[in-house]
């Protein structure tokens, strides 16, 4: 492992140095080896992680995930960025977590370590992330791409929990978001058979908002970023919480929260803003206060 993934970081860090050249305000002081990291857009605005181990079709080593999350937490803290994509390569996504990395731990190991437990970085972002999902995307690569609050896949992306052909179970969030995302059987089937969808079959289940031709997901999904980050950042996070409350409080609760984030909206300006615009008919100009 220590030798496939030291391979890579010379090529990995001379692209990322010059990543970090043309972006200094936001990624100074970041050597990543196994991700590279931009802004895109018109107003660079869109925050665009790619993985970026090719030869090992992107398995999720711990060391890609501590760098991941650095990334997102870079993004969170620019105040220009509105929105965050992650992609990977057309042929991978992510093919799964670095079963050499996994092979020999112990019980104790996963269990007093909590193993995999910063993994789940993704899905606290309070700025939307949106997963540019091209190739495979199976274990802890679907389970990376269920933790993004939006989906996109290329025509020929396949989505999987095979972890049950290797004697375990998903440990990353996939029984639980994909039993949310398509229901109860298909869940069931994929988990217990290893068995793969199309990307087709998962946008008709519920697990992808929309298929794209491979060479225009990822601009596909850095319009739909750009779409996100030019409305009030401050506005949309309250929006995705919203949602995402859905998921884990009752009807009732749930209905409660979103009234009272509705409310908030009414102590800030961007609320202000956006509705005397509308009167007005002209363009808003959110300042995400």
């Amino acid at each position: 492992m220590a030798t496939l993934c030291r391979g890579f970081s010379r090529i990995c860090l001379h692209k990322c140095v010059i990543q970090q050249g043309l972006h200094r305000g936001y990624s100074a002081g970041a050597a990543y080896q196994y991700i590279l990291v931009e802004k895109k857009g018109k107003y660079q605005n869109v925050g665009l992680i790619q993985l970026n181990r090719p030869k090992a079709l992107n398995a999720l080593c711990d060391g890609l995930m501590t760098e991941l999350n650095q990334a997102l937490e870079t993004f969170e803290g620019d105040p220009h960025v509105g929105a965050i994509v992650i992609t990977g390569s057309e042929k991978a996504f992510a093919a799964g977590a670095d079963i050499k990395e996994m092979q020999n731990r112990t019980f104790q190991e996963c269990y007093g370590g909590s193993f995999l437990s910063h993994w789940n970085r993704v899905s606290t972002v309070k700025k939307p992330v949106i997963a540019a999902v091209n190739g495979y995307a199976l274990g802890g690569g679907c389970e990376l791409a269920m933790m993004c609050d939006i989906i996109y896949a290329g025509e020929k992306a396949q989505f999987g929990q095979p972890e049950i052909l290797l004697g375990t179970i998903p440990g990353a969030g996939g029984t639980q978001r994909l039993t949310r995302a398509v229901g109860k059987s298909l869940a069931m089937e994929m988990v217990l058979t290893g068995d793969r969808v199309s990307a087709h079959d998962a946008k008709q289940a519920g697990l992808v908002s929309k298929v794209c031709p491979v060479d225009k997901l990822v601009d596909e999904a850095i319009i739909c970023g750009e779409k996100i980050a030019s409305n009030s950042k401050l506005i949309v996070s309250m929006a995705k919480e919203a949602v995402n409350a859905a998921f884990e409080l009752p009807l009732t609760e749930g209905n409660r929260l979103e009234k009272r984030l509705f409310h908030s909206t009414f102590a800030t300006d961007d609320r202000k803003e956006g509705m005397t615009a509308f009167v007005e008919k002209r363009k808003t100009n959110f300042t995400d206060n």
